[in-house]
């Protein structure tokens, strides 16, 4: 596996293997693509027994979806989920991982606690897990470009079909 650099990600964009939906080119880094904050989000509400985590668990049953239409004030040692405005659609031979922006990262905000791998050929906006480890509260805003896909050509060819193929909503 190879990390893809700016002339090759747009070179994958121009043939229209790989899409990014909305997209300016100026997203595009050196090797990676920023993806903003959507204007909705997850957050995980507080309960008196403990999560029970097995094969049949559903996030959706223990958080509630609230629209963002302003700044929303992570607290310290809170965890959100997000979703990113772009729709990415990965060919057969391309991977990714989603990374923070190191900007954000050096003030405490964690983009993906775990789970940051994008399958190849998903057709679907990202969920990030978004952590604050510092010790003060942190301001989130919808439109801000809050992380990065890093892709990867892969060895060989696949398509995720799991559980959050078609992925469009928290």
């Amino acid at each position: 596996m190879a990390v893809l650099t700016r002339d090759a990600i747009l070179a994958e964009i121009d043939a229209g293997r790989l899409v990014v939906e909305p997209f300016a080119r100026d997203q595009v880094g050196p090797a990676s693509i920023d993806l903003t904050l959507a204007d909705e989000i997850r957050v995980i509400e507080p309960g008196p027994e403990p999560i029970r985590l097995d094969a049949d668990v559903d996030y959706r049953s223990y958080t509630r979806r609230v629209e963002l239409d302003g700044p929303y004030v992570l607290a310290p040692g809170a965890t959100i989920h997000g979703l990113t405005r772009e729709r990415l659609r990965l060919p057969p031979n391309l991977c990714g991982f989603l990374e923070g922006r190191s900007r954000f990262a050096r003030l405490g905000l964690m983009i993906h606690v775990t789970s940051a791998f994008v399958q190849p050929g998903v057709a679907n906006r990202q969920v990030l897990e978004i952590s604050n480890v510092a010790g003060h509260p942190l301001e989130i805003h919808p439109g801000v470009r809050l992380c990065q896909v890093v892709l990867l050509r892969t060895e060989g060819s696949a398509v995720y079909q799991g559980r959050f193929a078609d992925q469009e909503e928290l």
